[in-house]
């Protein structure tokens, strides 16, 4: 019987993060779900809970686990790695789905704490979770099959007004992914990024509200496609590339974004 494959995505409990560990569960995989499950003072809107979180690993089946952790904390997450690789016997992929949205005043008038909040999710989540998770899958023997994915979104292309610290964290992530390509080379594992448009997530309607919109729905216009991205759309993309079938695929940015960066 061939070895399930395992893999820890951060974000889990709501949104792309919920989406991807569901899409990986179908396929067999095993999943370590991630989230912070609870709310940050500099955050303008409630996050997942652990409700949330716990209904998703229900709902994924029975070799999926919740794990709570802040990205940010650097010895959480190894923790978790770790007790992956102790449950299953290793780490194949990794998924950085976590992020959030904050601003909503020009650069320079956004309190420095919610800047920092925004980057240190946004990017050192991604980092942090790098960190830890590819020595994992270094551990693999050869032939290897790693992936280590990362949710950036259009606004690493796109100049957002009083969003300035979410578009440099994004524009970092695919330049990250990109670096981290070449880093791994033959090695076995690859990196990559998945690119959302306006998608139907708890960030899309925060940045709603941040521009004083009447709802997300406003920013489907934006896009060609003319509709909002569903989560699972996105999801199905970053289970592609988890796949072993995806090793021809590295330092790429993976636009799903409904047309937004044409």
């Amino acid at each position: 019987m061939a070895v399930r494959p395992v893999a820890v995505v951060t974000g889990a409990a709501r949104g792309i993060g919920a989406a991807t560990v569901r899409g990986l569960a179908a396929l067999g995989w095993r999943v370590v779900a991630v989230d912070r499950c609870e709310d940050d003072p500099v955050v303008p809107y409630r996050l997942a809970s652990r409700a949330e979180l716990e209904a998703v690993v229900e709902e994924a089946g029975d070799d999926v686990v919740a794990a709570i952790a802040d990205v940010r904390d650097l010895e959480a997450l190894e923790r978790i790695v770790l007790d992956a690789e102790a449950r299953w016997g290793g780490v194949d992929a990794a998924v950085a789905a976590a992020g959030v949205v904050a601003g909503g005043a020009p650069a320079w008038e956004v309190p420095v704490e919610v800047e920092r909040a925004v980057l240190d999710v946004d990017l050192g989540g991604v980092l942090t979770l790098a960190r830890v998770a590819i020595p994992a899958m270094l551990r693999r023997p050869q032939p290897r099959r790693g992936r280590f994915l990362a949710v950036g979104s259009a606004a690493d292309t796109r100049g957002l007004p009083s969003l300035a610290a979410y578009c440099a964290a994004k524009s970092a992530v695919a330049g990250f992914v990109r670096a981290l390509a070449v880093e791994l080379g033959d090695q076995g594992i690859t990196a990559n990024a998945v690119s959302p448009g306006s998608t139907g997530t708890a960030v899309l309607e925060a940045s709603a509200d941040l521009y004083g919109l009447s709802s997300a729905a406003v920013f489907a216009d934006q896009q060609p496609i003319r509709r909002l991205l569903a989560p699972e759309e996105i999801a199905r993309v970053l289970v592609f590339l988890a796949d072993g079938c995806s090793g021809g695929i590295t330092g790429a940015v993976v636009r799903v974004d409904g047309g937004l960066s044409l």
